[in-house]
């Protein structure tokens, strides 16, 4: 099995955002706010562009194992990729659907910007994903 590409690194947080798109650079600072607030963790460069908040171990039914953040997000050139567990849950479709200007795959949400969401929605989806993964993974 190969290994996983996506592991915590040591890069700085700050300087990472800083260099992003600058049109994002104020939401991530906010992003990263939220999300240390409500995980209780500090933000953590995941690979080369995922900013991530805890830390979770999984292991699946194939072998296949490894570390991840509890929930994290990237300023990508077009949007906003943002990371939480089971957002194909019935329940946080129906946040994600309350969310406001997004597109979704099966853990990621897509957004061009925070002014497009509902905040008090986007805070209880990122903590009903670290509920659940609690739950999950421990």
């Amino acid at each position: 099995m190969s290994a996983n590409k996506t592991t915590a690194t040591k890069m700085d947080v700050a300087a990472f955002i800083r260099s992003s798109d600058p049109k994002k650079v104020e939401d991530s600072f906010t992003l990263v706010a939220l999300m240390e607030r409500l995980s209780g963790e500090k933000a953590t460069m995941w690979g080369p562009s995922i900013i991530g908040f805890g830390k979770y171990h999984y292991k699946y039914a194939s072998g296949r194992e490894g570390d991840m953040c509890r929930i994290g997000f990237s300023p990508r050139k077009d949007k906003f990729s943002l990371y939480v567990l089971d957002c194909d849950e019935k329940d946080q479709l129906a946040l994600v659907k309350d969310l406001g200007k997004v597109t979704m795959t099966v853990s990621c949400i897509y957004f061009k910007k925070l002014a497009d969401l509902d905040m008090g929605v986007l805070e209880k989806l990122i903590t009903l994903s670290l509920e659940r993964t609690k739950v999950k993974w421990g």
